[in-house]
């Protein structure tokens, strides 16, 4: 393991929606995220690399590649890796079953926690309804969230100007479409009742770039969050805890500190 006096080891390490190939990817935080925490299992939950991206035109600096071979080198200290593909980077669904690297890729996981707990592990683009009904809008819909990205920069540094916090704009404008919608209200409900189908507890999944933690009358649902505007992550402790972290470059002074960022545990 990459361990160091200020690397944080748990159980299980929880991350999607990295966008690797995109312009809005947090990878120096992402980078900062992984050289401060080990785990004997790391789940890629889906759009790692983005594929739609990469299509339309090529963006890949140093610190994607940095976090590629990052995640590697874990795999080489002993870290399990398990790739489980998204939409953005559907093309590897091509290869479920398939070892490189020390990497499993495969279509579903099965994630069996300290305290017995038993979730499926899942992207989650297969449950919803956009993706389904119309694949065109939703990529439409991708280049449209990726513009606003890059309107965030000027809103803050207006917003810095004005003495006021960071804000994303891109979050505020999906999330108000979502709840108009009630689409991450709904996919949450289908995912949770997918754990249910298959006899889990819980499931674990990316795709809304919304980090939640939420109990259901029937099944538990964890969303990872992303590493393009919440750079969040879910853990699991060695007791079987989980919980969301969202990072900060700061962060990894203290450790004891690191989860102050909308976390939640449960």
């Amino acid at each position: 393991m990459d361990v160091t006096e200020t690397t944080r080891h748990v159980r299980a390490l929880f991350i999607s929606d990295v966008h690797l190939g995109s312009r809005a990817c947090k990878a120096e935080q992402l980078l900062d995220f992984l050289r401060h925490h080990d785990a004997d299992t790391i789940y890629l939950v889906g759009d790692i690399v983005d594929g739609w991206q990469l299509r339309s035109g090529w963006h890949w600096p140093q610190a994607h590649n940095d976090v590629i071979q990052k995640l590697l080198r874990k795999a080489r200290k002993g870290s399990r890796l398990i790739y489980v593909p998204g939409n953005h980077d559907e093309f590897l669904r091509d290869y479920f079953g398939t070892h490189f690297g020390g990497v499993v890729v495969t279509e579903n996981a099965f994630h069996v926690a300290a305290d017995g707990r038993r979730y499926v592990v899942t992207h989650g683009d297969q449950f919803d309804r956009r993706i389904k009904r119309a694949r065109r809008f939703a990529a439409f819909g991708d280049h449209v969230q990726m513009l606003l990205q890059s309107a965030n920069t000027v809103v803050n540094v207006i917003r810095k100007w004005l003495s006021l916090p960071s804000w994303s704009l891109s979050q505020w404008a999906k999330y108000k479409v979502k709840d108009v919608l009630n689409y991450v209200q709904s996919f949450e409900e289908a995912l949770a009742a997918e754990a249910t189908r298959r006899h889990a507890e819980g499931v674990i999944c990316g795709h809304v770039h919304h980090a939640s933690i939420r109990d259901f009358p029937a099944a538990r649902y964890i969303n990872c969050g992303d590493w393009v505007e919440s750079c969040s992550a879910a853990v699991e402790h060695f007791d079987g805890r989980l919980e969301i972290i969202a990072w900060k470059f700061d962060a990894g002074r203290d450790l004891t500190d690191a989860r102050i960022t909308e976390a939640h545990a449960v």
